[in-house]
């Protein structure tokens, strides 16, 4: 049995998905989970956020803007000023903007990237491609 894995089998990147949503984190998960490239940790509480990512060490964090127990923002900001997670990308998820919005520029501070909701699959799966060199 091995212990890491074979160099011939690459490692599966590592999402988690912070939303308040059940319904919005089971999707993304079933989803990028059916591409068998990656392993997706759900999180629906943002407070609990910065403890599973402790424990999952995810290569990317997708982030709702509008959660009840703390907004995406200030979540961002915990994890930017955590070293373990400084490097870690973040991209927020939002029904806020349009895709036509977020394309022209418009944004919500303009520190971290974003997606538009309803997530269209292919369009997330470009995105992490580029972002995580797969």
């Amino acid at each position: 049995m091995f212990t890491t894995r074979p160099p011939e089998i690459p490692e599966k990147k590592r999402i988690m998905v912070v939303d308040d949503k059940t319904s919005d984190t089971q999707l993304v998960k079933n989803c990028l989970e059916r591409t068998n490239d990656y392993v997706v940790k759900e999180v629906n509480e943002a407070k609990k956020a910065l403890a599973a990512a402790a424990e999952f060490r995810p290569h990317l964090i997708l982030l709702d803007v509008r959660m009840p127990d703390m907004d995406g923002g200030a979540l961002a900001e915990a994890f930017q000023a955590d070293p373990r997670f400084k490097a870690v990308p973040i991209v927020f998820l939002t029904s806020l903007l349009t895709r036509e919005e977020i394309a022209a520029g418009g944004g919500l501070g303009g520190k971290f990237p974003m997606l538009a909701k309803p997530i269209i699959l292919p369009e997330l799966i470009t995105y992490l491609r580029q972002h995580l060199r797969i």
